[in-house]
């Protein structure tokens, strides 16, 4: 059977909250390719991580980010996007006063691929 084709957007797409006060949405949940849009309100952000087998790109929406490598910081506003590659430790932020919302596309998907720092 053919996988049916069509439109996927946030408001029927699959929610889920992280760091109590973040959110994401999948947009595309494959255990080799995932795509989630995610908001992240001022001054929030995750711990620090990496991923052993998948690379993720990060691409910003709306808002500006911040994605802290161990040894630079890379700042994105709407319209940016940077590669993580596996085994690389991150950590993505929201020092601004308004939310950030982006895509994080990971091939594979992240889920059982996180260890914590």
């Amino acid at each position: 059977m053919k996988e049916e084709i069509r439109p996927v957007e946030v408001s029927t797409a699959e929610h889920y909250v992280w760091g109590g006060v973040c959110d994401g949405w999948h947009l595309l949940k494959l255990s080799d390719l995932s795509v989630i849009q995610e908001r992240v309100p001022a001054h929030g952000g995750e711990s620090n991580h990496y991923h052993s087998l998948a690379r993720q790109f990060f691409y910003v929406l709306s808002g500006t980010g911040v994605l802290e490598f161990d040894d630079a910081r890379v700042s994105l506003s709407a319209g940016q996007g940077v590669h993580v590659p596996p085994g690389v430790p991150h950590r993505f932020a929201n020092e601004a006063e308004v939310d950030v919302v982006f895509l994080v596309i990971s091939a594979p998907a992240t889920i059982g691929d996180r260890t914590n720092l």
